[in-house]
């Protein structure tokens, strides 16, 4: 069983921050990324390296995996996802996308999309939909 528990966004977790996960809009609608191995949609984000902020790598996988090139970025919140006993953290951040390019060469994603709801078929169904209803809260807040 996969457990998503959130916290407030400035929260510091004993262990280390590993993921940074951005909802993304563009003219009003939720922009999904596919990976290049895989079939199924995903929430723009990725893991923060090293010497790299969660907000710097926010804007990072933003950019590689949506071509976004103007947004502006908040923090939803800090969360954390146990599965199999080990807790992994990362924070959600939602963008406000202004301006899209092409998706960069050196980009694992092969395609985006918009879409005015989160898509069925998710590379991580367990977590995602998790992260996007908190998302979505947070909008109607």
């Amino acid at each position: 069983m996969t457990e998503v528990n959130f916290y407030d966004p400035l929260y510091i977790p004993e262990l280390k921050l590993t993921y940074s996960v951005i909802s993304a809009r563009f003219r009003s609608r939720w922009i999904f990324v596919r990976h290049q191995m895989r079939s199924t949609w995903e929430i723009a984000g990725g893991h923060i390296e090293e010497g790299e902020t969660s907000l710097e790598a926010a804007g990072r996988e933003l950019m590689e995996e949506t071509g976004a090139l103007r947004f502006k970025l908040d923090c939803i919140a800090t969360y954390s996802v146990t599965m199999n006993g080990e807790t992994g953290w990362g924070r959600l951040y939602i963008a406000e996308v202004f301006e899209i390019g092409s998706i960069p060469d050196i980009s694992e994603i092969a395609e985006m999309k918009l879409s005015d709801h989160l898509p069925e078929n998710l590379t991580h169904p367990d977590i995602q939909p998790h992260l996007f209803n908190k998302t979505i809260d947070f909008l109607n807040k």
